[in-house]
């Protein structure tokens, strides 16, 4: 629901801030990593995520796209909700989570408070693969698009399809072309072919 909130840090502790954007203050629930990561600026912007309970409304905030990302997978697993995801995050670095899990590093995940040895399992088993397909970088810095084949890439990589194969038919599809595609015509005639 909510992509990101930017506006005046009002107030900062290791576990949530609270924003005043447009004169509203959001209390925002965040991690260890992203309270080193806002430092001491006056003004912030964090990427958010909205956790709906029927007795709760509850904002998560990140200091970039990529720790939000992983964020969204952790909680993915059985087993692993919201909170335990922040301490997750808040208990070794988000490139130190993602090259446990595809290394297959159980011992180290179930340091982790909260994590016993069948959950750091269950990470590693429905993370896998998906953090390799995704590469070692791609989670933990925004990817930075240059072209309309690298936003388009990117946008059927967020759509579910491997990245190599996307890739594939998007060369196809340039090489095929006369006329020089938008981004929009590349991803409708990729997905034709997917």
């Amino acid at each position: 629901m909510y992509a990101y909130i930017s506006g005046k840090l009002a107030f900062k502790c290791p576990t949530y801030v609270v924003i005043d954007a447009g004169g509203v203050g959001y209390h925002v629930h965040i991690s260890l990593n992203t309270y080193s990561g806002i430092g001491d600026n006056e003004n912030c912007k964090l990427y958010t995520w909205l956790h709906v309970k029927e007795d709760a409304h509850t904002l998560y905030g990140f200091v970039d796209e990529g720790e939000r990302r992983l964020f969204l997978h952790l909680i993915s697993v059985s087993g692993i909700g919201p909170n335990t995801g922040r301490m997750i995050l808040s208990s070794i670095t988000p490139s130190e989570i993602q090259a446990a899990i595809i290394k297959g590093d159980v011992p180290l995940i179930q340091r982790i408070k909260g994590i016993g040895p069948k959950s750091a399992q269950r990470m590693v088993l429905e993370l896998q693969d998906k953090l390799k397909k995704d590469g070692p970088d791609t989670l933990i810095a925004m990817p930075v698009i240059h072209t309309v084949k690298d936003e388009a890439l990117a946008a059927l990589v967020m759509l579910g399809f491997v990245k190599n194969n996307a890739e594939k038919v998007i060369d196809q599809a340039i090489k095929s072309s006369n006329d020089s595609l938008t981004v929009e015509q590349l991803i409708k005639v990729a997905l034709k072919s997917l």
